[in-house]
């Protein structure tokens, strides 16, 4: 039931925010994606997930807080999907200027340092901040010029992504621990 004690203690657990993610690391537990980016930084300096420029990593560092903390219109009206398309969706008129601010990051990213990825040939927090507006993108069959279409195709063809979107098709569509109202 929504208002199930022992379901709140469980994700209580989890974070103490009651938000997913949550990574608990050698006495650690950081629930934020933005911060769990940081501490992943600091404990694993030479994995390269910030810019190795100062000014390319205050850049990085500005594109994925505003991810992390932005875009309430594009998330509430194009929710997470990764097993429908809807091709010539209509936008809800909020969430076009949050696209076009993603577009218009996105488009500055890859002109300035050179793709494929946001912040040149290497992988950083950008691009995991907003791999999930990715496929967001291509389930509501967003429009993108040249160089967006480019990138959504090297985040979609990683790895961690092709693995992480075959695991959510296995999912039921209706998980009922996640039917909760708080």
């Amino acid at each position: 039931s929504p208002d199930d004690a022992d379901a709140r203690r469980e994700l209580l657990l989890l974070a103490p925010s009651i938000r997913v993610p949550c990574l608990t690391h050698d006495g650690a537990r950081v629930w934020n994606t933005l911060a769990i980016a940081q501490y992943l930084d600091e404990v694993c300096p030479l994995a390269g997930l910030l810019p190795d420029d100062r000014i390319a990593r205050a850049h990085c560092r500005s594109v994925s807080g505003e991810m992390n903390s932005g875009f309430a219109n594009l998330r509430s009206s194009l929710p997470m999907n990764l097993k429908a398309r809807f091709p010539g969706h209509k936008i809800w008129g909020g969430a076009q200027p949050d696209i076009d601010r993603i577009v218009e990051i996105w488009s500055e990213c890859l002109a300035t340092y050179g793709g494929p990825y946001l912040f040149g040939t290497r992988r950083t927090v950008a691009d995991a901040m907003y791999a999930p507006v990715v496929t967001r993108f291509l389930t509501y069959d967003i429009k993108l010029d040249r160089p967006c279409i480019e990138y959504t195709r090297t985040i979609m063809a990683m790895p961690e992504m092709i693995e992480w979107i075959a695991a959510a098709r296995l999912e039921p569509d209706d998980i009922e621990e996640l039917d909760m109202d708080f």
